[in-house]
């Protein structure tokens, strides 16, 4: 499981944070200064760092310092209130590999992990990487085209940005061709667990995303409920 540290001293940011970044299935520890940061990164490794620009202790500038005095490839993400253009050439300097600015929505907070994690990861072969829902290749559903390498989908002239989960669950259904995807299957292919601990947490997550990608939520035909069972999409691609 990819292994994110938050360093952020504002407690709801904090919290906000790792809820959401918990809900795509990492694994997350969280502290409030940047001393707490440096001495964590010391005892654990982590697959990517989040660091808010001003901390007490220390500035998340003197934390990717010294990470970087040891260690090159640990993706970091400056999270800062601070907007100015001199502060990012700071952090790209410091070797930071991405910048959000607060206040952020939570669809470029996943959409920038999840891009920062697939650009850092090692490349072990030329294929795409299956795990990978970016890796796809662009496809239709009824009126709707999806990018993934954009984390995006749109109708006509509107954009509708999506989490890594919502395009995994998306994918799932367009392969399946029509057939039938079992709660339990969206569950451990897009939350990475074997046991869907209440059935809801998946209906949740399909009910939210219908009202953004149907146009009429109540009579779908993107995502059709199979009662009882699952999920399937039936519709063709319109030309």
């Amino acid at each position: 499981m990819t292994r994110i540290l938050i360093a952020e001293d504002d407690r709801h940011t904090r919290a906000a944070l790792e809820e959401l970044l918990q809900a795509e299935g990492y694994d997350v520890a969280t502290v409030g200064d940047g001393l707490s940061a440096s001495k964590m990164m010391e005892s654990k490794k982590f697959d990517l760092v989040c660091l808010d620009v001003m901390m007490p202790m220390k500035s998340g500038y003197d934390v990717c310092r010294l990470l970087r005095a040891n260690d090159k490839q640990t993706p970091v993400i400056f999270i800062t209130a601070k907007g100015e253009e001199i502060d990012k050439v700071v952090g790209f300097e410091l070797g930071a590999d991405d910048y959000i600015s607060k206040p952020f929505g939570s669809h470029e907070v996943i959409a920038r992990v999840k891009a920062v994690l697939r650009r850092c990861q090692p490349e072990t072969s030329s294929a795409p990487d299956s795990k990978d829902p970016t890796a796809h290749l662009a496809f239709n559903m009824d009126d709707l085209q999806i990018t993934p390498a954009k984390l995006r989908a749109t109708r006509g002239d509107t954009v509708i940005e999506l989490t890594a989960r919502e395009l995994q669950i998306l994918i799932l259904l367009h392969d399946a061709d029509g057939d039938v995807v079992h709660r339990q299957t969206l569950f451990q292919e897009c939350w990475g667990q074997n046991r869907v601990p209440n059935s809801r947490t998946v209906d949740q997550t399909v009910s939210q995303l219908r009202k953004r990608i149907e146009i009429d939520p109540k009579h779908p035909r993107i995502i059709q409920t199979v009662y009882g069972i699952g999920y399937r999409c039936e519709c063709e691609p319109r030309t």
